[in-house]
């Protein structure tokens, strides 16, 4: 028997072990491939340990979705290629810097307080012009609030920071308005009580539940704040004829809306907690039996 030369049989493993390795890479290309949003075929980017990214929301709607091979190694890219600065390309758009532009909002707010304060007193505090001066800074304040969430939330920059000042801030410049106008007898004390009590008595409950879960906002509460707003608003203002009765009517209202959408908030607290001991309990029941 004429035996087979062992640099042919090598040659011949070789060659059939190439072509598994090829199989094996259309195989796990095709698995991995994504569609787009119009049909075809996306065009794969870069992936890091954070998981896919997204290059951009002003694309054409074609997703783009990164490959990893079958083995677990590196991304690859054009090739086999390892692209440079992959993993903190990829970091770099997960994670949302500190010194974005929302969280510069709630710090501008923050450094509003002090010199809202300062304004608000000036001259002993009843001199029209500087309290018109304060009324601008209390409206910017208010307008950054109303902006500075809806900017986090769309364009992912929601950090920790912004999840801890955001709260404070809105209680500070509120809380200040309110103390001052009280102090200098605007407005009665027991209003400021009864705004500045609901507002550490929610933020406290939604701390004490949120192991249960999240007690959402509520439209209500939302028109709250912003009747709050325009009601202590006014009050800044020097006003003085029907202006200054119309601003006792918004006031009215705000403490309406405080009261009332600070009890749905409890009501709110009760159901979730109840409902998380239950499930809770079921689900420790499901386990031991």
């Amino acid at each position: 028997m004429t035996g087979v030369p062992a640099s042919a049989a090598g040659g011949s493993s070789g060659a059939q072990g190439a072509a598994a390795g090829r199989a094996d890479a259309r195989g796990a290309t095709g698995a991995l491939e994504t569609p787009g949003a119009s049909g075809t075929t996306g065009a794969s980017g870069a992936s890091g340990p954070l998981g896919t990214a997204r290059l951009g929301s002003g694309d054409s709607g074609a997703s783009k979705a990164a490959s990893r091979p079958a083995g677990g190694g590196a991304p690859q890219q054009d090739g086999g290629r390892t692209p440079r600065g992959g993993k903190i390309t990829a970091a770099a758009v997960n994670q949302a810097s500190v010194w974005n532009v929302a969280n510069l909002l709630t710090m501008l707010r923050l450094l509003l307080v002090p010199g809202f304060v300062a304004l608000m007193l000036a001259d002993g505090g009843y001199d029209p012009a500087w309290r018109s001066f304060a009324w601008a800074a209390f409206a910017i304040a208010m307008i950054t609030d109303l902006f500075d969430g809806h900017l986090a939330r769309t364009y992912n920059l929601v950090t920790d920071f912004g999840k801890i000042a955001d709260p404070i801030a809105d209680k500070a410049i509120m809380g200040a308005a309110l103390i001052c106008l009280s102090g200098l007898g605007d407005l009665p004390w027991w209003v400021t009580g009864v705004i500045l009590g609901r507002e550490l008595g929610i933020t406290l409950l939604r701390f004490l539940v949120i192991r249960y879960g999240v007690i959402p906002a509520s439209r209500g509460g939302k028109l709250k704040t912003l009747t709050q707003g325009v009601a202590v608003g006014m009050y800044v203002l020097a006003l003085t004829g029907w202006l200054a009765t119309l601003r006792f009517w918004v006031m009215a209202a705000a403490v309406v809306l405080t009261v009332v959408t600070g009890l749905d908030y409890v009501r709110q607290a009760i159901v979730l907690r109840r409902r998380g001991i239950a499930e809770r309990r079921a689900a420790l029941e499901e386990s031991q039996g």
